[in-house]
């Protein structure tokens, strides 16, 4: 008997209820409807899906580019003994033939893959064959131009939609304007427009934003003021490490964290956060994703993002739990200055990009033709010492080669090292007979990992080096004579970053972008930084306001939580009152600095007070300045 959502809610997360608007979309979905989610950060996207796969027969597709994210969701469904695998970079020919197989002829419920991925014929091939009952979009803003994180292999995504043309597709994103969303539902084939939108708007969560020098400083009288668990961003992976230190000298148990460091020591610091043994984590913006903690209390921003979908969606990490959370961003006027020039970092000349392109090519040692739909473990320092080239600066060219479809490179990730027999039990009972050392190494892999014959499974050297009383040095060597002498298939651990190239090794000729392209995209990025900007250095604007205005919310009323909101109460005045007299005081020290007698006799109306108030809120906001006791505009 077909279980209803409910039940399965119950059965598998132990929930009684489900989220605001989760169960609409549920149902939209169980109904057969093509259906896009709007649900801000910490909203229960995943859900959404897997809650309408798990009550009808078959298999969900999820597309995903995050390949930690698909990770941790397949964890975390095999822990309720869901059965769930992931297909990314990094697995050989053999381990994707078997998985997919698997996905046709077994039970697995859900088969996570990048979009990447989906492009290999021989991958669509297995697609067509499958049991497919729900087609999921994650990160569904990747497959718009008009999205502030355009992927080209997203519009290959509605290709699959031919092999299974009734399966509904529930495309999920945390931000995206009205025109993405449009472009959305259009990119991956809806058959009519079907939109579930939760408001942006997070009541429990105030933002604040300071003009500030000493960043550190404020950052360690919010802390001291609200307690609780807390998240530094910073865009510098050094910085990380030095903020990290430096509150850990004021007695606040403190960690870095960025993708530059091995998995494992990534893992134990995220986990040390999550478990409340550190309480405050200095990162870049590789972390957070995916990451289930909802009783962070502060997000601080040290640096300004790029666009305001990257800030709500970091800044959205505090306060899950609905209880009242901090979003704070810290600036200065070099910020603004360094946000201004990112367009023409972010945008080099098109000679730079076939130059990075050319190195690529000779580092991984292919001739032109060859290389398409090969992956390698990728060092970007090492490529950057080889060929003299500045880490930032490759970084953004690889960028822009993945936007334009020539690779995909992944983020920094551990993979295990995997084992699979290769030959039936027969054949290795006679292999064991005819290598008597290597029995009881043998016979130890298969009393410690269970379907060595059907699958690959994940091993631990170490732990088998304890089990056998030997090194982890001869425990790799026995697993490599196993290798080459085809009784197992043994893939090592990697830890390295992953580059894919999408098409074969190119003419530099034929390495260019269109102008057109490549000024709309520019363009779009200016907009996105402007609109940053604008939210930064606003004086006379509620911050939630701007926020959802962004977004395109209708009938936006002030939040009365951030930092405009509390001055104007402090002060008294309503908004344009507030507007009018920030402006007027603008006028009045145009042509000369004033002291605050004078001041005050033009804005008689004002109380002296509450004009103190304006005045070094105004002062703080780096819009006048105040010198031997006389107040001047900062043009």
């Amino acid at each position: 008997m077909q279980k209803t959502p409910h039940q399965i809610l119950k059965q598998y997360w132990d929930y009684d209820n489900f989220r605001p608007l989760q169960e609409e979309i549920v149902d939209s979905v169980l109904q057969g409807n093509d259906t896009l989610a709007l649900l801000p950060t910490g909203g229960g996207k995943s859900i959404c899906f897997q809650v309408p796969a798990l009550c009808n027969a078959g298999i969900c597709l999820v597309v995903s580019p995050l390949i930690a994210l698909m990770k941790d969701q397949v964890h975390n469904l095999k822990k309720r003994n869901i059965n769930a695998v992931a297909v990314f970079s990094g697995m050989s020919y053999r381990e994707l033939d078997l998985v997919l197989d698997n996905c046709v002829y077994g039970n697995t419920k859900f088969l996570y893959l990048s979009p990447e991925r989906l492009q290999v014929d021989w991958v669509q091939e297995r697609i067509a064959k499958m049991k497919v009952n729900l087609i999921a979009v994650d990160e569904a803003h990747c497959v718009s131009q008009w999205g502030y994180d355009f992927r080209p292999p997203y519009l290959k995504i509605a290709e699959i939609r031919k092999f299974h043309p009734k399966v509904p597709v529930l495309a999920l994103t945390a931000s995206a304007t009205t025109e993405v969303q449009v472009d959305i539902m259009q990119k991956l084939a809806f058959k009519k427009e079907n939109i579930f939108r939760k408001s942006f708007a997070r009541a429990n969560l105030n933002y604040m934003v300071f003009k500030e020098e000493n960043k550190e400083k404020r950052a360690q009288n919010i802390l001291q003021k609200v307690q609780g668990t807390s998240i530094i961003y910073v865009r510098n992976r050094r910085r990380t490490e030095q903020i990290a230190s430096h509150f850990k000298s004021l007695g606040i148990t403190s960690d870095f964290y960025h993708a530059g460091l091995k998995s494992i020591d990534r893992n134990k610091k995220q986990e040390a956060w999550i478990s409340g043994k550190t309480r405050l984590i200095v990162a870049t913006n590789a972390f957070g994703m995916g990451i289930d903690k909802p009783d962070v209390r502060t997000v601080i921003h040290f640096d300004i993002p790029d666009n305001l979908e990257a800030y709500y969606q970091e800044a959205g990490r505090a306060g899950r739990d609905e209880q009242k959370a901090y979003a704070v961003l810290l600036y200065n006027n070099r910020d603004i200055n360094e946000l201004a020039n990112r367009p023409e970092l972010n945008f080099p000349p098109i000679e730079k990009v076939q130059q990075v392109y050319n190195a690529l090519f000779n580092f991984l040692s292919l001739p032109i033709g060859s290389g398409k739909d090969q992956t390698f473990s990728f060092d970007l320092l090492q490529f950057c010492k080889n060929y003299n080239f500045v880490p930032i600066h490759v970084s953004v060219v690889l960028n822009l080669l993945q936007l334009e479809g020539y690779i995909s490179l992944s983020d920094q990730f551990y993979m295990a090292s995997r084992i699979m027999i290769k030959i039936d039990g027969t054949a290795l009972y006679n292999f064991q007979m005819l290598n008597k050392a290597m029995d009881e190494f043998i016979k130890t892999l298969l009393r410690s990992y269970e379907g060595l014959f059907d699958s690959y499974a994940p091993i631990n050297e170490n732990e088998i080096a304890q089990r056998c009383k030997i090194s982890i040095d001869q425990v790799a060597t026995k697993l490599n004579y196993l290798h080459k002498n085809g009784a197992i298939d043994y893939l090592p651990n990697t830890d390295d970053p992953q580059l894919t190239l999408l098409e074969e090794r190119l003419p530099l000729d034929n390495i260019s972008f269109s102008n057109e392209v490549y000024k709309f995209r520019k363009e779009r990025y200016i907009k996105r930084i402007q609109a940053m900007a604008n939210y930064t250095s606003s004086t006379s604007h509620c911050r939630n306001m701007l926020l959802l205005h962004y977004f395109e919310e209708k009938n936006l009323s002030r939040c009365g939580t951030c930092d405009f909101c509390l001055l104007q109460k402090q002060i008294g005045l309503n908004e344009a009152e507030f507007d009018k007299a920030g402006k007027k005081i603008l006028a009045i020290l145009q042509d000369e600095p004033k002291p605050l007698e004078h001041i005050h006799i033009q804005l008689s109306i004002m109380n002296i007070q509450k004009l103190v108030k304006l005045l070094n809120w105004l002062e703080e906001s780096g819009i006048i300045k105040l010198q031997q006791g006389l107040y001047k505009a900062i043009h």
